[in-house]
């Protein structure tokens, strides 16, 4: 510090704050909402799962437009698992917000994520399920899911 004129000289202050950029940079995200990629949104305590999920849904058309926007997308994850992102078809082989089949989850994941997002790879996971969906319906419309009965 320059003691005659109580400052730091523009040299420190430069290093100064190149360090705590990195460090900041280096830190670990404290929160859910943090992470990176697309609708990190962070589940109030007074919000339902359900609740949650339509915002994760309307959250994702907004990056994706999909036939019949966000209440298509909407009707359709409440037709399939009643909004609720850890639901199950009888017969084990449909699973999450929007049912997608599990031997074809590894591959839509891979195509419909990137890597970077650091998106959960689980098939309930309500986040990553809406985005591979949404993605899926942007791309070639809602036909697996017979959407015509939502819009």
């Amino acid at each position: 510090m320059d003691r005659t004129r109580g400052r730091v000289p523009p040299r420190r202050r430069a290093v100064a704050a190149t360090a705590l950029l990195i460090l900041v940079g280096l830190a670990p995200s404290a929160r859910a909402g943090d992470q990176p990629g697309p609708c990190p949104l962070v589940k109030d305590a007074d919000t339902s799962v359900r609740g949650h999920s339509r915002d994760l849904i309307r959250c994702a058309v907004r990056h994706w437009s999909v036939p019949g926007g966000a209440t298509t997308a909407i009707c359709i994850a409440r037709r399939e698992s009643g909004l609720d992102p850890r639901a199950t078809s009888g017969d084990g082989l449909n699973k999450g917000l929007f049912q997608q089949h599990v031997d074809y989850w590894d591959a839509n994941y891979d195509r419909y994520t990137h890597p970077y997002w650091q998106l959960k790879h689980s098939i309930l996971n309500g986040r990553t399920n809406a985005i591979v969906s949404i993605r899926m319906a942007h791309a070639g419309g809602w036909g697996p899911w017979g959407g015509r009965r939502c819009g």
